[in-house]
């Protein structure tokens, strides 16, 4: 995903913007501050950032925490040794003159040989592992495979007798898509029950990763895209009237994703802008004259 750039009178404003314009929420996205907005002597400097949907790593469960146990001892094995108490309890100078290793203190007889943090070996402290070397990464394939696993279940429970697949797109977002005959009970008024499923389903996959997971999204019978169909329609008919009358037209509160079809149609038109007001989940679209 490429990143996008975005400004507001504030960095949490400039935040707003980029999650609609990515159609994501805030904990799918990463973010970057190119510019702090602050007041000034020839006026206010608005926040810049720039933002992109989070990406997923591609790697193996365990090539990460094998690189890091790697990174950890510092070098490959035969260079490893340089780094041993012996030389580093002089600050890197393990030889004398005359190019001589010295020679460690000889202790007296029956003095013990300290441990230090456990290790044997002489090996020095032992370093805890960060997140990051414990943490291996989890394939979008595995997510997709627990993805699936669990609105199975979920399906199951309401008693629906529908099929469950996955399909992963080119960015690596995952695509629950739920498919039969009267399922109106899975979606409920207004998407509210399929909203609350989606959630269930990225919480259980972000459990597994450590919040590291890929976009996850849900969708029933193909609502969604049914929706988005129904909320192009809407907006190019509300941005009708705005030319027509010159007067802001806000809409009903919705979620990011679908603030995003009303961006991204309202953007391919004349005359006409939007943008985001309200806080979550409060937030909606307003429309204005260009």
């Amino acid at each position: 995903m490429e990143w996008v750039e975005t400004t507001g009178r504030t960095v949490a404003d400039a935040l707003d913007a980029a999650l609609d314009t990515l159609g994501v929420d805030e904990d799918e996205a990463e973010y970057e501050v190119l510019e702090e907005g602050r007041g000034g002597f020839l006026g206010r400097r608005e926040a810049r950032i720039r933002a992109r949907v989070r990406p997923i790593s591609r790697e193996k469960p365990g090539e990460k925490r094998r690189r890091s146990r790697r990174g950890r001892d510092g070098a490959p094995a035969e260079r490893a040794a340089k780094a041993t108490p012996a030389t580093a309890g002089n600050g890197g100078r393990g030889r004398g003159t005359g190019g001589q290793r010295s020679r460690p203190r000889r202790r007296p007889a029956g003095e013990r040989t300290p441990r230090t943090g456990g290790s044997s070996g002489g090996r020095g402290p032992r370093k805890e592992p960060t997140m990051e070397e414990t943490v291996s990464e989890v394939s979008v394939e595995e997510q997709a495979n627990e993805a699936e696993t669990f609105t199975r279940g979920l399906v199951d429970a309401f008693g629906a007798p529908a099929q469950v697949a996955t399909i992963i797109d080119e960015e690596g977002g995952v695509l629950v898509d739920v498919t039969g005959t009267d399922l109106g009970l899975l979606v409920g008024p207004g998407g509210a029950t399929l909203q609350a499923i989606e959630e269930l389903v990225r919480t259980v996959v972000q459990r597994r990763t450590e919040g590291h997971g890929t976009r996850i999204n849900v969708d029933v019978s193909g609502y969604r895209a049914r929706r988005r169909e129904a909320l192009a329609r809407f907006a190019e008919e509300l941005a009708s009237k705005v030319r027509e009358s010159g007067r802001d037209q806000a809409l009903e509160p919705m979620p990011p994703a679908d603030r995003k079809v009303v961006h991204d149609t309202i953007a391919d038109l004349e005359g006409v802008t939007t943008v985001s007001e309200g806080e979550e989940p409060r937030r909606r679209v307003v429309v204005r004259p260009a």
